[in-house]
């Protein structure tokens, strides 16, 4: 994940796992800081264990603005903390790859993030496994007007479980919103026709309509938005892989306009990660005003996903070469050797503790190495190195100066 976002032109930012609670709770809405681990430092001051990175990242930005050159485009890859009940895919303690853009003002932000995000999922093993769901808050805003929705932020969070329970109760929960009965059960009918989402082709259609039901100028803003972002995301290359769904709000309360989630093409309704435009959040840490735009993937619904179309990785990855002995009277021998691989860059090692030539094929295979490399052995000639192929069981002598080449 670190190698395909430095590929897309993303720095790595190293973020803390403690902050000032205030960052939580004035900056990220009451849910997350609900969820956040809280005790007093010693100078009795609130802290918190972080929940989140995009805080600590705004607050590292202001302190940096007048020397960062824009667009600045990090990575993080941070230990995050969250009080609430463990499940499936949902742990107190987790780990999360974090990518942001700041000073992008247009859809080129967005488009670059799915872009890198698609390119670090299908690195990992999980191409043609997702699909990213695409919305603009503003278009969710402009629904909940035209629909009479008085209680805006329970009107997003009961949007946000359209996908999670029965039409019936989300239609009493908007109605708890301040949506008329009937206009509750309008709009739990066109979320219905939406199925997985929208797709690229039939997206125009179906903005046309949106915008023919009366929606607002500020929803037509985020309408408009969104199209452009849709055509910027087809020249990239994205279009199998992106939907609209107005349904896709997001929980945070700093997000502005564009927010995606990615889910499994199965058809599972958990999110495998989620993301968004922010772009009043820098100003809200007395920054500059600056645009900005980013997403988290997390570890463990991440491994639930590769896990269930049977790519994840089991135990460490693999060694290319074990260095083997036939008398520990030659281990000097086979670290000068490691230390030799090591540096033409492979993965190689040795063993420590004087064991058994058996014992030490024993332990190549049980790494899984490409090939065991085989000091001492009588009946090669002198000075060679026998190489065995784990896989095929075929040996070979090698020259001792050629070991590196023979990758």
């Amino acid at each position: 994940m670190r190698a395909a976002a430095r590929r897309a032109g993303y720095s790595e930012l190293e973020a803390p796992c403690v902050e000032s609670f205030e960052l939580y709770q004035m900056k990220s809405g009451e849910g997350i800081a609900a969820e956040t681990w809280l005790f007093h430092d010693k100078g009795q001051r609130p802290v918190a264990l972080v929940p989140e990175t995009t805080p600590s990242l705004a607050r590292i930005f202001v302190d940096r603005a007048k020397s960062e050159p824009l667009p600045v485009k990090w990575f993080t890859l941070s230990k995050t903390w969250r009080y609430e009940e463990p499940q499936a895919g949902r742990t107190r303690e987790f780990s999360q790859f974090n990518l942001d853009i700041l000073g992008v003002p247009g859809v080129e932000a967005e488009t670059d993030l799915l872009a890198t995000a698609s390119l670090v999922l299908d690195e990992v093993g999980a191409d043609g496994l997702y699909a990213f769901r695409v919305n603009d808050r503003r278009i969710a805003e402009g629904l909940g007007r035209l629909f009479g929705a008085a209680d805006v932020p329970r009107f997003f969070r009961a949007v946000d479980r359209f996908r999670k329970v029965p039409p019936a109760e989300f239609e009493g929960e908007i109605a708890a919103a301040g949506v008329p009965a009937d206009r509750a059960t309008e709009l739990s009918a066109l979320f219905q026709q939406l199925g997985l989402g929208i797709a690229a082709g039939n997206l125009d259609a179906f903005l046309t309509d949106l915008v023919g039901r009366g929606l607002d100028a500020a929803a037509r803003a985020g309408v408009e938005r969104t199209r452009a972002l849709f055509a910027l995301l087809d020249r990239a290359g994205l279009n199998d892989r992106v939907v609209f769904d107005p349904t896709v709000v997001r929980g945070l309360a700093y997000y502005t306009s564009t927010v995606f989630e990615t889910y499994a093409r199965s058809g599972d309704t958990r999110a495998i990660f989620g993301g968004g435009r922010y772009d009043h959040l820098i100003e809200l840490f007395e920054g500059p005003p600056t645009p900005a735009a980013g997403l988290a993937i997390g570890d463990q619904t991440l491994e639930i996903l590769l896990r269930g179309a049977g790519r994840w990785p089991e135990g460490e990855p693999p060694l290319d070469t074990y260095v083997v002995v036939t008398t520990p009277t030659l281990t000097p021998d086979a670290i000068a050797i490691v230390q030799e691989l090591r540096r033409a860059g492979l993965s190689a090692d040795c063993d420590l503790l004087a064991r058994s030539m058996s014992r030490q094929l024993k332990e190549a295979a049980r790494r899984r190495c490409r090939r065991a490399l085989i000091v001492g052995l009588k009946e090669a000639a002198p000075g060679a190195i026998v190489e065995r192929d784990l896989a095929t069981g075929v040996q070979r002598e090698l020259a001792r100066d050629a070991l590196g080449r023979s990758a």
